[in-house]
C-alpha cells in the first residue's frame, strides 16, 4: 500500500470513541483554556479564527466578494467583503461571526459521533490553508501558521490516541468558547466600545436594538453547546434529562 493509498484509508477510517471519562477529562481541559485568566488571551486567537472565518464563509456563500481577513495582537479581526451595504447577505455575514466558532464545534462535535478523529484535523488543516490564503497582515499570517503548524504536527507525529484527544479537546474548546466571546462582547457594549460590534452593525442594518443581536447570539451558541453535548456525551445528557424533575 502506498503512502497516499495509506493516507486515504486513514482520513476516510473511523477510531474507536473514546469512554465516557475520557470524554469529560477532554471537556474539563477545554473548560480550563476557556476560562482560566492567565490563558485565555492566548487561547482566545483561537476563536478569533474561527469568527473571522465565519464573516468569510458565510460573505463567500452569501454572493459578496471576500478581499481579505486581518487578525490583530489584542485578539481582535476584520474581514473585508464588496457587495451590497445592506440587505440579507451583510445581515448573514455578520451574523455568521460570533456564532462562527459555536456552528464549526458543532460540525465537529458531528463528525466525532461518528468517530472521524483524524479525519476532523485533515479537514480543519485544509480550512487553515485556504484561511492562510485570505490573511492581509504579518501578525494574522503568524497566528494561522501557528494553529496549521500544530495541527501538521498532531496529524503527523501524534499517535492515534493523542490524535483523538487534541480533536475531542478542540472540539469542546470551540463550543466552550463560543458563549464566552459573546458574554465579552456585552459587557464591552456596557462600557460603550461595541459601536462598530457586529451587534450594533446588525442593529443598524435591521433597525432592531444590538442588546437584542447579543442575545441572539448568546441563545445560538448555548443551544450549539448542548447539541455538541448530546452528540460527544449522549449518555451524560439523557441521564440529566431523565433525573429533572
Amino acid at each position: 500500500m502506498t503512502g497516499v493509498d495509506q493516507l486515504w484509508e486513514r482520513l476516510t477510517g473511523t477510531q474507536p470513541l473514546p469512554s465516557t471519562a475520557v470524554v469529560l477529562a477532554c471537556a474539563a481541559i477545554a473548560l480550563t483554556l476557556v476560562l482560566l485568566p492567565g490563558v485565555w488571551p492566548l487561547t482566545r486567537h483561537v476563536v478569533t479564527v474561527a469568527h473571522e472565518g465565519g464573516h468569510a464563509v458565510a460573505a463567500v456563500l452569501s454572493g459578496r466578494r471576500l478581499t481579505g481577513i486581518r487578525l490583530h495582537s489584542d485578539t481582535s479581526g476584520l474581514t473585508l467583503s464588496r457587495g451590497r451595504p445592506r440587505g440579507i447577505g451583510m445581515v448573514v455575514t455578520l451574523l455568521a461571526g460570533y456564532t462562527g466558532p459555536a456552528v464549526l464545534g458543532l460540525g465537529c462535535a458531528v463528525l466525532l459521533a461518528q468517530g472521524r478523529a483524524v479525519a476532523l484535523l485533515w479537514g480543519l488543516l485544509l480550512l487553515l490553508a485556504l484561511l492562510l490564503l485570505q490573511i492581509r497582515n504579518l501578525f494574522g499570517l503568524w497566528v494561522v501558521l501557528v494553529c496549521g503548524l500544530a495541527l501538521v504536527a498532531v496529524t503527523s507525529w501524534a499517535p492515534q490516541s493523542a490524535q483523538s484527544a487534541v480533536a475531542w479537546t478542540l472540539t469542546w474548546f470551540l463550543l466552550f468558547a463560543a458563549p464566552r466571546t459573546v458574554v465579552e462582547l456585552g459587557r464591552s457594549r456596557r462600557g460603550g466600545a461595541g459601536r462598530t460590534s457586529d451587534a450594533d452593525q446588525l442593529g443598524r442594518l435591521t433597525h432592531l436594538p444590538g442588546g437584542l443581536w447579543v442575545v441572539v447570539f448568546g441563545i445560538l451558541t448555548l443551544a450549539a453547546v448542548g447539541a455538541g453535548a448530546a452528540l460527544l456525551v449522549p449518555d451524560v445528557v439523557a441521564a440529566v434529562v431523565a433525573a429533572r424533575p
